[in-house]
């Protein structure tokens, strides 16, 4: 028995240990809507998102996550009388810094929207549903304050065919809950203009047991806990054409040691770009994506692993598909979002 409960413990702690209870993403700059749904309805369309991260590959049993995301706004006012459905004036890109210094508030208005994440590292899976709602009003003439909340359900399994018991007969394994699903909550802010944007959210605020259910092991270790996130980012422009958009992520997991990433991207006339990313004591990352149309974006990064796994690990992939359904103004990228 004491070998059986040691094996899960050890699984248990060693996800939580990696921060691995909620996956990380790379290119989490596209796709803020995974950390905080108070970016529900940010834009102008339906935005839609199919992602897919093969983390520290070479690794036998490494984490594996895959998502499918949309989310949109809803109010007459807000889809016919943003900044960001208005008619370019005179030609010019909505991007420009001529947009930049015409920018107006959104009008006030709702956001709906669903997200699906499957994770899996080694025996250990788990698959996320939630629908997500967020309101947005302009909080000044060029400010907008977005509060968004999800909620949803958090499906945990661990594979024991994967792991070999002294006694397969041991009764710790009467205890596993591995096909129970389990309500799940988060909630966001998010404040944003036309050039910058800044936002807090946590996530997994229900705690809830994992994977076994008897009350006689360290209850600390087979707990989900909180995930809190502080993010902000800025466009700054070389040019009518070229911009630099810095962003950074701090995550806060107890009894994790706060960490952060930072990104930077150079985008060219919203058609392609290329960037850089850091992960503090886990990687250094590359990023590039083209705005293949008015409908389609796809993007990539590659990270190198710098923590003791890289003597193990050729790096992480990471992949993401956007589709930008009812673009009615053919914008080849995100307004309110980089």
């Amino acid at each position: 028995m004491k070998r059986a409960l040691s094996l899960i413990i050890l699984v248990s702690f060693a996800a939580l240990v990696n921060a691995q209870q909620k996956p990380q993403y790379t290119q989490y700059v596209l796709n803020n809507f995974l950390l905080n749904p108070a970016v529900t309805g940010i834009e102008n369309y339906t935005d839609v998102k199919l992602g897919y991260r093969s983390q520290w590959s070479g690794i036998d049993g490494a984490p594996v996550t895959a998502f499918a995301t949309i989310n949109a706004p809803i109010g007459t006012a807000f889809t016919q009388g943003d900044a960001a459905g208005l008619e370019p004036m005179g030609g010019e890109s909505p991007y420009s810094r001529l947009y930049t210094s015409d920018y107006r508030a959104a009008e006030p208005h709702h956001g709906i929207g669903f997200m699906l994440v499957t994770d899996k590292a080694g025996p250990l899976d788990q698959t996320n549903v939630a629908v997500t709602y967020a309101y947005h009003l302009g909080i000044t003439s060029k400010l907008n304050l977005a509060v968004g909340v999800s909620a949803g359900a958090n499906h945990l399994h661990l594979n024991t065919s994967q792991l070999t018991f002294e006694n397969p007969n041991d009764p710790v394994l009467n205890y596993l809950e591995n096909n129970k699903w389990k309500p799940d909550l988060g909630l966001g802010l998010w404040a944003y203009s036309a050039n910058y944007y800044f936002g807090v959210s946590a996530q997994q605020i229900l705690p809830q047991t994992q994977y076994i259910s008897t009350s006689t092991n360290n209850a600390n270790i087979n707990k989900t806990v909180p995930h809190y996130f502080v993010t902000a980012g800025v466009r700054l422009y070389l040019s009518d054409d070229v911009s630099i958009l810095p962003s950074a992520l701090l995550k806060f997991i107890d009894p994790l040691p706060a960490t952060f990433d930072v990104n930077v991207k150079m985008s060219f006339r919203e058609r392609f770009w290329f960037g850089g990313s850091y992960r503090r004591n886990d990687s250094f990352g590359v990023l590039a994506g083209f705005n293949l149309s008015s409908l389609i974006n796809v993007s990539y990064a590659y990270d190198a692993t710098t923590s003791p796994l890289r003597t193990v690990s050729n790096g992480s992939h990471e992949l993401v598909l956007g589709i930008l359904l009812n673009n009615k103004y053919k914008l080849t990228g995100p307004q309110h979002g980089w």
